[in-house]
């Protein structure tokens, strides 16, 4: 079936976002904006991922659990999941690899973990927006091989945490199935000097930092909805 998507929305956990991503909100602009598949990507955590799956429960809105884990190489990566516990296990490796460093509110904002009734359970203190001690290869080997999620490199046309920022082209030693690309107009330039895209699938999602950025109906993609048929059409490529 034709579903509208956008999985890449960040939640009030990442400390970049406004404080009214809280699950309920999310979910019900999702609905509002016509969108049929979301993913929750928050920087370097899932802890709101679950009260969004509540939320979403009993509506026609499909949650993917999901993370941006920032690599050793200041990559952002998109972290995508089949369930919850398996993005429990990614995030968990995650935090491991972060270092002890507080987050400071007054310089990079809050990190409100939710409940599924927008109620702060607390705050998260360890600094998210940051990068982890885990490479871009080992983010593939344990999110694609081990976990068997998706691992999608992140607004690679951006000019700053992004593969083709970092490397300057597409590495050899990845098997990349899926991209993401945050402004379209530019997928023609970044086909032509990077022919490997052309076999690549391509997203286009939103990075929402805040309720009125979540794309609206407007990308699709030809899946069942359901976690699993979503991911492998994405696996899948060209």
């Amino acid at each position: 079936m034709k579903l509208a998507y956008d999985l890449h929305i960040h939640t009030a956990l990442s400390p970049c976002a406004d404080d009214d991503m809280t699950p309920n909100n999310i979910v019900n602009m999702s609905i509002l904006k016509g969108l049929d598949v979301i993913a929750v990507t928050d920087h370097n955590s899932c802890r709101n991922v679950r009260a969004c799956l509540t939320c979403a429960e009993n509506t026609q809105l499909l949650v993917i659990p999901g993370m941006e884990v920032e690599t050793a190489e200041e990559i952002h990566v998109l972290c995508l999941f089949p369930d919850m516990d398996r993005a429990l296990e990614m995030q968990d490796l995650v935090y491991s690899r972060l270092p002890e460093i507080s987050n400071n509110e007054a310089v990079f904002g809050n990190q409100l973990v939710l409940n599924h009734k927008d109620e702060v359970l607390y705050k998260e203190d360890k600094l998210l927006l940051t990068s982890a001690a885990i490479s871009i290869n080992e983010v593939f080997d344990v999110v694609v091989r081990r976990l068997k999620g998706l691992a999608i490199p992140a607004h690679i046309d951006r000019q700053a945490n992004s593969l083709l920022s970092s490397f300057g082209v597409m590495p050899e030693d990845i098997d990349i199935s899926c991209v993401e690309i945050s402004d379209r107009a530019k997928e023609l330039i970044l086909t032509e000097k990077h022919s490997r895209l052309k076999n690549i699938r391509k997203i286009y999602s939103s990075d929402a930092h805040y309720l009125g950025n979540i794309s609206e109906r407007k990308n699709f993609f030809e899946a069942d909805k359901c976690a699993e048929s979503v991911l492998n059409f994405l696996r899948n490529k060209l």
